[in-house]
C-alpha cells in the first residue's frame, strides 16, 4: 500500500502556516508591545505623557532614565526614591532586553547593546517605520511631538502601534 506524502504534506504546510499567522495575531503583530500593566508606573509616568511600554527600551536605558528624572527631557520628574525604586524595578524587569524581549527584540534592532538610549524616537526601527511621515505632520497641532504616540496611534494605550 502506497502511503499519500503529497496530501499529508500541504496538510502540515498549511498546518505550520496557520500556527505562524495565529502566533502573529496573539502577539499582536510586529507593532504590539505590553502595555504598562504596574499602577504606579500608569500613574506617575502617565500622568504627564503616555506611559510607554518598558519593552520599547533595554534595561540600561530605564536605569539611566530613572537616575536622570531630575532633568527628564528638559523637566524635573523627580518622584519619591521609594516611588522612584519600584517604577525602575518594573521597568527593568519587563525592558526589551530582561522580560519584554518578545516584544522589544524587534525595536532594538541596529541598537549598540553597550548603549542606554534615551528617545524610543531615535531608534533605528522607529525611525524606518516613521521616515514617509512629513516634517509638517510632526508640528501639526494635535500631534506636536514624536512622543505623542497616541495622536496616530489610536491603540497606543493598549499596546498596540500598527499604523
Amino acid at each position: 500500500m502506497k502511503f499519500p506524502t503529497r496530501p499529508l504534506a500541504l496538510g502540515l504546510l498549511a498546518l505550520g502556516f496557520s500556527a505562524l499567522i495565529f502566533s502573529r495575531a496573539q502577539a499582536g503583530g510586529g507593532h504590539y508591545y505590553p502595555p504598562v500593566a504596574d499602577p504606579l508606573v500608569k500613574e506617575e509616568c502617565g500622568s504627564c505623557h503616555l506611559a510607554f511600554p518598558a519593552s520599547m527600551l533595554p534595561a540600561s536605558s530605564w536605569k539611566r532614565m530613572m537616575g536622570e528624572l531630575d532633568s527628564h527631557f528638559g523637566d524635573n520628574a523627580s518622584v519619591d526614591p521609594e516611588v522612584a525604586r519600584k517604577i525602575t524595578a518594573y521597568l527593568v524587569a519587563n525592558a526589551a532586553d530582561t522580560g519584554g524581549q518578545r516584544y522589544g527584540a524587534k525595536l532594538q534592532r541596529g541598537v549598540d547593546p553597550a548603549s542606554a538610549p534615551q528617545r524610543i524616537t531615535a531608534l533605528p526601527k522607529w525611525v524606518r517605520e516613521h521616515r514617509e511621515v512629513p516634517d509638517w505632520e510632526w508640528r501639526h497641532k494635535d500631534v506636536r511631538s514624536k512622543a505623542n504616540c497616541t495622536a496616530c496611534h489610536a491603540d497606543a494605550e493598549l499596546g498596540y502601534y500598527e499604523d
